[in-house]
């Protein structure tokens, strides 16, 4: 039976292309590593015409001074104030004046009868920074070989000065991306190992509620 229930199991794991999470690296299957920065926002639309125009136009000028691609995505989950309900719950025992006691009691009930008709929804901006280490690009055949992103690498994502290069190199493209969002007003934080296995953990499994609910500006530290 367990044999069975391991060779089921089998195609969920080929089709995630991650080998491994390390040091707020991603490893990809294929010997290609990827780190990804979750980024505050701006409320764009309250900024006058002039400012927009600004905004807008040092982001095509941060666009412009990277020589490498990013992926800019928005990942939207549903939120569980369970957590945030039972932290009013202790503060209603714990109060002692009567009065204040109501007015905790009745914002709890508005407020789970509020979640009860109506989803709570987060949304998180990230940037997620590529390096393809060239030794790996030219074992894998050429051109074509870009599109092959499932395909194993020869090489072992293990120690070595190479390795440690190739690193080296993903953090310099990592603290361009998040110098040029600076400039923007967008702050940029890279995501560790433990933040990292709950982002996939989330898109992997997007029928769940989201288990973080701290906003992008907290996770950034930006008031």
């Amino acid at each position: 039976m367990a044999s069975k229930n391991q060779s089921s199991m089998r195609p969920s794991r080929e089709f995630v292309a991650i080998q491994k999470i390390e040091n707020g690296v991603v490893f990809l299957k294929n010997g290609w590593m990827r780190r990804i920065l979750i980024v505050g926002g701006l409320n764009f639309d309250l900024k006058s015409e002039g400012e927009q125009g600004t905004i807008l136009s040092s982001f095509q000028e941060f666009l412009n001074t990277l020589d490498f691609s990013v992926q800019f995505f928005i990942h939207s989950r549903k939120v569980n104030v369970e957590r945030y309900l039972e932290k009013m719950r202790v503060f209603y025992a714990a109060e002692k004046n009567e009065l204040l006691k109501i007015q905790i009691d009745e914002y709890i009930s508005f407020i789970e009868s509020f979640v009860s008709q109506n989803d709570i929804v987060s949304k998180s901006f990230f940037v997620v920074v590529p390096y393809e280490p060239m030794h790996i690009i030219s074992r894998a055949g050429g051109f074509l070989s870009f599109l092959k992103t499932g395909q194993k690498s020869t090489k072992e994502n293990g120690g070595g000065e190479s390795m440690q290069e190739d690193i080296r190199q993903l953090n310099h493209r990592v603290d361009q991306v998040s110098s040029g969002l600076g400039q923007i007003g967008l702050r940029a934080a890279p995501l560790e190992d433990d933040e990292l296995v709950e982002l996939f953990y989330n898109l992997y499994n997007p029928q769940l509620t989201e288990r973080d609910t701290r906003s992008p500006q907290e996770k950034t530290g930006k008031k």
